[in-house]
């Protein structure tokens, strides 16, 4: 389906089968740049095959590491010990946060001269944050056009740690994951990075830990607030565990749970359960608390229906600080609910692929929701009647966000058929949804 300006999809009565996910974004975003960063060879197994974690392996080659991809989302990354090849590159990000935030602060260990850039969307997403804690430990970075945010120029600096390290938690957690995972390269002695204010999204730092330890540095946290990372006792910092399995990505699991409540299902997803190191099951339970019958093991998840004597999913307010991405899949599957639901705390959304605040209660409306917004919150209520469901001749806009096109296609199970325009844009972490969301609706 590449390429396509639109898809039409729909009206859908019966969603039920089973999906194997694909690996998760930010689990293998963080592998690949700590396996290039460590000293021997790592085999990446389910790596996700994406937009995303191609620019981030793009970037590596450019470094000059051995990075080499295999027969069934196998990868092979020879490590560096932590010392790039190259000290002088242009890179291009994409609109990959995952990618920029963390290289940039592996980059600005290196000594090297280095400029980071992306599509015009990533020029307007924030990474202030993180350069001002890079700055306290001596890094040089400019803007290269507006201050606060990419193109970014790192220049050849001398870091030196001399005090505990500050940074924000209140925009992005990858700023912190992105000073956790660098700062191991320089920690002659322990290095203390406290958060200022509230740390969002804080499954994703424990992501970010528990990948730390599997590659043999373990952080301490002393506190909610604060992080002390190992003084080095060797040059290569990062040894390789060898073989590592990326799991299923969670936030796309959101999708075919919520589909085994809207279209009774049952759909069973593969690869995320009760082991998962990611925040993003937690949308089950979200899901759970709109009535939806939920059974569970170690690595799947099954919706099947709805226990609601109703039959429909009940509306709830619920705080999302810790499921970001997941969250947007509430705000459609609240089509299918009686009463409002209000997510509060998403201000994190106004900083992503796009405003998906302002994008998700415009597309909203045009298919007949009743929807208010906030500047951190959103409320969401079904159209009043079967007849006031919209299919906007227009199609629904997915803005170049790849949450905004999946996200969408659950709606396609209202009464009428939907256009969603530039599905394509899902290549960025999962290029085969649509296809695999045509095997299980009917």
């Amino acid at each position: 389906m590449s390429g396509l300006p639109d898809i039409k999809i729909g009206p859908f009565k019966r969603a039920q089968g089973s999906i194997v996910l694909p690996g998760s974004k930010s689990i293998s975003n963080r592998a690949l740049l700590l396996a290039a960063l460590s000293s021997g060879t790592t085999t990446l197994k389910n790596l996700l095959d994406a937009d995303d974690t191609q620019v981030m392996r793009n970037a590596l080659r450019q470094l000059g590491l051995s990075v080499t991809d295999q027969a069934d989302k196998v990868c092979v990354v020879e490590g560096c010990g932590g010392k790039f090849p190259i000290q002088n590159a242009d890179l291009f990000m994409g609109n990959a946060g995952t990618a920029i935030r963390p290289l940039t602060a592996a980059l600005a260990m290196q000594g090297g001269n280095y400029r980071l850039s992306g599509v015009p969307r990533m020029h307007e997403r924030p990474i202030r944050d993180l350069v001002d804690g890079l700055r306290q430990v001596g890094a040089k970075i400019d803007y290269e056009l507006q201050e606060g945010y990419p193109p970014i120029k790192i220049l050849a600096a001398d870091i030196e740690i001399k005090d505990v390290v500050k940074v924000r938690g209140d925009v992005s957690s990858q700023f912190l994951t992105a000073l956790l995972m660098a700062l191991p390269l320089v920690a002659t002695e322990p290095v203390r990075i406290e958060v200022i204010g509230e740390l969002i999204s804080r499954p994703y730092i424990d992501i970010t830990l528990k990948l730390m330890a599997r590659f043999g540095v373990k952080v301490a946290c002393p506190d909610a607030q604060s992080f002390v990372i190992p003084a080095k006792t060797i040059d290569a910092v990062y040894q390789s565990p060898g073989i590592l399995s990326v799991e299923g990505d969670a936030s796309s699991a959101s999708y075919f749970l919520a589909l085994g409540a809207i279209g009774g299902g049952p759909v069973r997803v593969l690869g995320v359960g009760s082991e998962s190191i990611q925040g993003d099951v937690a949308f089950a339970d979200a899901l759970t608390l709109m009535g939806a019958k939920i059974s569970s093991g170690e690595d799947w998840i099954e919706v099947a229906g709805v226990k609601n004597a109703s039959g429909k999913l009940n509306g709830i307010t619920i705080d999302c600080t810790e499921i970001p991405d997941a969250a947007m899949t509430l705000a459609i599957a609240a089509l299918f609910a009686e009463g409002p639901t209000r997510l509060n705390n998403i201000a994190s959304w106004r900083v992503k692929e796009t405003d998906r605040i302002a994008a998700m209660a415009k597309e909203l409306k045009k298919v007949g929701a009743i929807v208010e917004e906030g500047a951190d919150y959103i409320v969401v209520q079904a159209p009043q009647s079967l007849a006031d469901w919209k299919s906007p001749a227009e199609g629904i806009d997915t803005y170049d966000d790849h949450r905004m096109a999946m996200c969408f296609s659950l709606a396609a199970f209202g009464p009428s058929a939907l256009e969603i325009n530039d599905p394509n844009c899902v290549a960025k972490t999962f290029p085969t949804y649509f296809a695999e969301f045509a095997k299980i609706v009917s």
